[in-house]
């Protein structure tokens, strides 16, 4: 089975779960039966790891024909992808692109991130989609997140083949309901257009159900998983202190994810305890009233700001960690907290969250009830025996929750859409 898939990140750059999940679900896929998967990003980097997927970077995908020779071509796309195809798409260019902005190869230039004009990236990719869609074979076209929806159509006009979209997340939940009228349309054109969709969650297929206007029986809910540790991570040394406990929150500073509410028990914690130390590690647009809240609260003194972490960084701080808490608002899935018990972390996680449908050795709070989030912190961080069981039992939970698992799920939802395509 051949399969097209659009993204918008992909490992080691990226810049949240999307492309944590995008690599996990892929890798998994791989491994079922006679998968050949074709992955589409903006911008590939060319220290993506290959060995089981077949990346085209959308920025070296002509829209308008360039007279180069294949030195250059070389020259400028070889480290990520195989020259002869840029010669290949180029065969298949299909209307007048020359009014738009490209480069000396013919191609449009993305950024490979999440710009100031992040609607125009959008279309340009949904365009060079069908190019793409024109040259390659496959089966059937999954696209992740709303980013890659307009691609996906592109491709489904452009070759007749069944389109299956990803929800990892919707506006509704980035937004607490005060829905981008913009965005929701993409997100719905793109539900409308799905022969099937894949929710992150039940959650997250409820609110494709009920806000969307989604035929339930086109939707199914397939849990994220977490890849094994590296040996690079299990070899991290974590740092404690014998007299403080550390507490971290690790996310996007957003509304969405609720850091209000944990700076509030966080609060109420140190107003029984001295001896905790608190963590928000990432960064979003309520991090300076988030260190201003610390400040009014007058625990600045046990905060910490460290900024956004990646790779590595993620595991250090969750390995010195006591307890890791995700209070989330409205989290589609929600990855962290399964890193987190993957190195047996104790977690409190928000009953509003997507992960919580399918994790059960940890502590689960409402995201507006602060009095049991800090009665929560201040047992795991008191309690030897609540904290030995909660980093044992969670531990052995997350470790059978696979990706590969997850790609058997997948693969029979492709095999369903194919038998019914028509």
């Amino acid at each position: 089975m051949k399969v097209l898939m659009f993204g918008w990140e992909f490992p080691p750059h990226i810049l949240g779960g999307l492309g944590t999940a995008s690599y996990g679900m892929t890798r998994g896929l791989s491994k079922q039966e006679d998968m050949d998967i074709v992955f589409c990003i903006p911008k590939p980097w060319g220290d993506e790891d290959q060995s089981f997927v077949k990346l085209i970077g959308m920025n070296s995908t002509p829209v308008v024909w360039r007279d180069v020779s294949r030195d250059y071509v070389a020259e400028r796309v070889g480290k990520y992808m195989d020259p002869q195809l840029y010669f290949d798409l180029r065969d298949h260019i299909y209307a007048d692109f020359n009014y738009m902005h490209t480069n000396d190869l013919g191609c449009i230039e993305f950024s490979g991130r999440y710009p100031d004009n992040l609607h125009e990236e959008i279309n340009n990719y949904s365009i060079v989609a069908g190019v793409v869609a024109r040259q390659q074979q496959f089966d059937i076209i999954h696209s992740h997140d709303w980013l890659t929806y307009p691609a996906g159509i592109h491709a489904k006009q452009v070759s007749g083949k069944p389109l299956v979209i990803h929800v990892h997340a919707t506006d509704y939940d980035r937004s607490r309901g005060n829905v981008n009228p913009t965005v929701y349309a993409i997100e719905k054109n793109g539900m409308d257009y799905a022969d099937h969709i894949m929710c992150v969650s039940e959650l997250t297929r409820q609110t494709v159900i009920n806000k969307y206007h989604q035929d339930p029986r086109k939707v199914t809910a397939v849990h994220n998983a977490v890849d094994p540790v590296s040996q690079e991570v299990l070899d991290i040394v974590p740092h404690h202190n014998p007299k403080e406990k550390i507490v971290t929150f690790l996310g996007r500073i957003t509304m969405q994810k609720g850091p209000e509410y944990f700076v509030e028990a966080a609060a109420l914690v140190l107003s029984k305890t001295k001896h905790v130390r608190f963590v928000m590690a990432g960064n979003g647009d309520m991090m300076n009233q988030m260190i201003q809240l610390a400040a009014e609260r007058g625990i600045a003194d046990h905060f910490h700001f460290p900024g956004f972490m990646r790779g590595k960084q993620v595991y250090e701080v969750l390995k010195s960690s006591d307890v890791y808490i995700m209070p989330s608002v409205s989290e589609p899935f929600g990855i962290s907290p399964l890193e987190a018990m993957q190195v047996s972390v104790p977690t409190i996680i928000s009953k509003q969250s997507g992960c919580a449908e399918i994790l059960d050795k940890c502590i689960k709070i409402d995201y507006w009830d602060i009095h049991a989030m800090a009665d929560a912190i201040y047992s795991i961080c008191t309690r030897p025996s609540l904290y030995g069981y909660l980093r044992e039992e969670g531990k052995k939970e997350v470790d059978a929750i696979t990706w590969e698992n997850v790609g058997k799920k997948i693969r029979t939802i492709y095999d369903a859409v194919l038998k019914n395509y028509r």
